[in-house]
């Protein structure tokens, strides 16, 4: 029995002292004797590797069910509360995107408006790779929205003379300066192309970005004037893609493509790849199965670090070990050491409580989702932008192991 975790949802959750108050002396209390071993030992009762994914089948579908149509409902409602018929979104051929398509499909269709009033644009920059590009338009043609192609390399190549970046001058210096005026131009025109067409900017990033600050602020994909994906996790995002594939809300001419999406490796494609090797985002921030454990653990309970790496080895120490969801592919039935758990988690510290607040501060609107919470100042997370994670770290440090 995890009385600790019992607290701490306690102190989130009023229901069980509302309950006690209503019920009064009808409530049975059982006394039982309990101990604390006070060395570390495995788990007897079976841990979700993935917290925001169900392993059971029959809930992971209504799970998946039930997500979806909450996006393509808050997007409905949107739709009519702005009195908007068209929007514009940023296709790449990443997950993200891919899903926030798929909603908007689907509410313009509850909504018997055309699928061609979604302007859709795919904007290819200097590390665009031909399979991404041509999944965009492979997804936009069999969707049936309005798609079209606007290549930003010429802009940006302006913007870098005029701010006197040495890319301009033939030097390949790709730093994060090249990476945003890519990601920045993307979401300027946009914003622009939702002016002149009356229509509003869909976004497309998900929860776990939002978690580890991954996103351009500002002009950048951190905006939008409505974010379908900001309650969804990505490794809740996969399978809802695969649920949609597998089933018949959108049409089957599309179901090829996405599960070529599925198959291509997450990277921003902003930097060139470098002998054969792209740009890869898991590299840079963590396997985003890590990342979603960590973020569901501390900010739906509230756990210390250390036992949050606990959990995280014990669900994740041995790829035999317990249930994987249903169509897990092989190849993403891995297994973590502690050391390489503490490692990422120790990133993710820095990230979530000290370097990302201030993007979370500045959200666009977008539905809550999934159980573990919204990361919006409007919803479930307030926190100050300027904050340190040393509490963390520091305990962190104390209590696991290298």
């Amino acid at each position: 029995v995890d009385v600790d975790r019992i607290g701490l949802d306690r102190l989130r959750n009023g229901t069980f002292s509302e309950c006690a108050r209503n019920e009064g002396e009808a409530a049975t209390v059982v006394p039982f004797l309990a101990r604390e071993d006070h060395e570390a030992s495995d788990l007897i009762r079976p841990l979700d590797r993935f917290p925001f994914v169900p392993d059971d089948a029959g809930r992971l579908d209504q799970d998946c069910y039930e997500a979806f149509n909450i996006q393509v409902q808050g997007l409905m409602r949107r739709m009519t509360a702005t009195g908007a018929r068209s929007l514009v979104i940023g296709v790449s051929g990443g997950l993200d995107s891919t899903q926030a398509l798929l909603v908007a499909c689907r509410a313009f269709d509850r909504l018997d408006l055309p699928r061609t009033g979604i302007l859709a644009y795919t904007m290819p920059g200097f590390a665009t790779s031909d399979g991404t590009k041509s999944n965009a338009w492979a997804l936009m043609t069999a969707l049936g929205v309005t798609g079209a192609e606007i290549d930003i390399r010429p802009a940006a190549e302006q913007m870098f003379k005029d701010i006197g970046h040495p890319y301009a001058e033939g030097r390949p210096v790709h730093d994060i300066t090249f990476e945003n005026v890519q990601a920045g131009l993307r979401t300027d025109y946009l914003f622009r192309l939702a002016n002149q067409n009356k229509a509003f900017v869909l976004g497309t990033g998900d929860l776990s970005e939002l978690a580890l600050g991954w996103a351009t602020y500002g002009v950048g994909d951190h905006m939008s004037h409505y974010n379908v994906n900001g309650g969804v996790a990505k490794t809740l995002i996969r399978h809802l893609i695969r649920w949609v594939a597998a089933g018949d809300l959108i049409g089957g001419e599309a179901r090829e493509t996405l599960h070529a999406i599925l198959d291509t490796e997450i990277s921003p494609e902003l930097v060139p790849a470098k002998d054969g090797v792209i740009q890869s985002t898991e590299g840079t921030v963590g396997p985003y199965a890590l990342n979603d454990f960590f973020l569901f653990y501390l900010s739906r309970f509230g756990m210390n670090p250390s036992k949050v790496a606990f959990l995280a080895h014990q669900a994740w120490g041995d790829a035999g070990a317990g249930e994987w969801p249903a169509n897990t592919p092989e190849d993403e039935k891995v297994e973590y050491d502690l050391a390489t758990i503490k490692g990422w988690l120790r990133k993710f510290l820095i990230r979530f409580f000290q370097t990302a607040q201030f993007k979370r501060s500045a959200l666009p609107n977008g539905p809550k989702v999934v159980t573990g919470g919204s990361l919006s100042p409007r919803g479930d997370w307030r926190a100050p932008s300027d904050g340190s994670a040393r509490v963390w770290l520091d305990e962190l440090e104390a209590n696991v192991p290298d």
